[in-house]
């Protein structure tokens, strides 16, 4: 390090290159915008393949970490990071899909992702078509459809699609099957093992695990992860390098917190079940040998005054979000489903007392007696 310049210069560039030769246990956070090179003929080498990482926005070290991550406990080819659940889904179709081609949906996705297919798909000229059960498919599949959307758990009513069955009907159409396992996480469920060819997921939820970061990642075959990075990259779909730090952390203890978080769901559904105040449970079955899932939904029963019932935890928290170490509710006719018309969510079952249940890794006989005392404060 250089003593003999001025302040203003020292102040900037205080760091030692040495610095970063030294190797360090865990990841170090590349918190950069941009790489720097020796001369143009060493950048060159970006373009050439034969180095890495240039710009953030087109790669980073950090960001590429939690891609492949996920992609290698996916069993998948490939991966790519993006911002959020939502640029990862957006990301995904638009690798498949362009103006004049058709999607299929399923329809009960995430009240968010049926807006964005409903909504905002048009704007590019992609045609969609929504269809509530597999033997709806055939009616619906046209000489320009492209692709099929579902997720291998659904939000928020927890149907678990029988993703072998829509992978067969998928491919005598050559229909390229996205899937969203945000619920189940490779750790449950693998869409791409089974055929699936791209799989997306909101890191947002069990991935980081904490209630600390947003992110997404699209994972799946390699060439359509390509063009997916392409879309990411060019439409500004990137994540940063600290966001996809905390995600890479929360990776490390997924098998741990879906092992309690799946045995403790699965516990509060049992006793839910056993109980006059519960009108309907709703908590897949042989989801996977691991476990079926840490989401849950309820419907409560008529004499249960839903907004009482919300106030009247303690721990549990009232979050429109899911998958954090706590256990928290929400409440799809407001939040995650707010947008959807009225006649779907009838057509779902998603009504006023419907009730979203995310189970954190907390001792399971506290959750339970949390969820006993407000429904009785609750009842009228």
């Amino acid at each position: 390090m250089e003593r003999n310049r001025h302040f203003n210069t020292n102040a900037v560039h205080f760091v030692d290159k040495q610095i970063e030769r030294n190797t360090s246990k865990a990841r170090p956070i590349y918190q950069t915008s941009a790489f720097v090179f020796e001369s143009l003929t060493d950048m060159e080498q970006y373009f050439t393949g034969e180095k890495e990482f240039l710009y953030s926005r087109y790669g980073n070290p950090n960001t590429n970490d939690l891609g492949e991550g996920i992609a290698l406990l996916e069993g998948a080819e490939s991966g790519v990071a993006t911002s959020s659940g939502m640029s990862a889904i957006m990301c995904a179709i638009l690798s498949v899909c362009k103006t004049g081609d058709h999607l299929i949906a399923m329809l009960d996705v995430y009240g968010g992702t049926y807006s964005l297919l409903e909504d905002e798909l048009n704007l590019f000229g992609i045609e969609v078509s929504f269809v509530l059960n597999l033997e709806e498919l055939n009616s619906v599949i046209k000489k320009n459809t492209k692709a099929i959307f579902c997720e291998s758990i659904t939000n928020p009513l927890v149907r678990v699609e029988d993703l072998p069955a829509l992978i067969k009907k998928s491919k005598e159409h050559e229909l390229v099957v996205i899937a969203d396992n945000t619920f189940a996480t490779p750790y449950l469920i693998q869409p791409f093992v089974l055929g699936a060819d791209l799989v997306v997921h909101s890191a947002t939820k069990y991935i980081g695990g904490h209630s600390d970061v947003t992110a997404g990642v699209i994972t799946g075959r390699s060439d359509l992860v390509e063009i997916a990075k392409k879309r990411v990259i060019s439409m500004g779909c990137n994540l940063s390098p600290f966001e996809a730090w905390l995600a890479c952390r929360g990776l490390k203890t997924l098998s741990l917190r879906m092992d309690r978080q799946c045995a403790n769901a699965k516990e509060l559904a049992s006793y839910l079940k056993s109980l006059d105040e519960i009108d309907h449970v709703y908590y897949p079955e042989n989801v996977s040998s691991k476990g079926n899932g840490a989401m849950l939904s309820i419907q409560l029963a008529d004499n249960i005054d839903v907004d009482t019932f919300f106030k009247s935890f303690s721990f549990v928290k009232i979050a429109p979000t899911l998958a954090g170490v706590e256990t928290s509710i929400s409440y799809p006719l407001h939040t995650s489903h707010r947008s959807v018309p009225q006649a779907l969510r009838d057509k779902l079952g998603i009504g006023k007392q419907h009730v979203r249940v995310s189970v954190g890794i907390e001792d399971s006989r506290d959750i339970r007696t949390e969820f006993q005392k407000a429904l009785t404060i609750a009842t009228t």
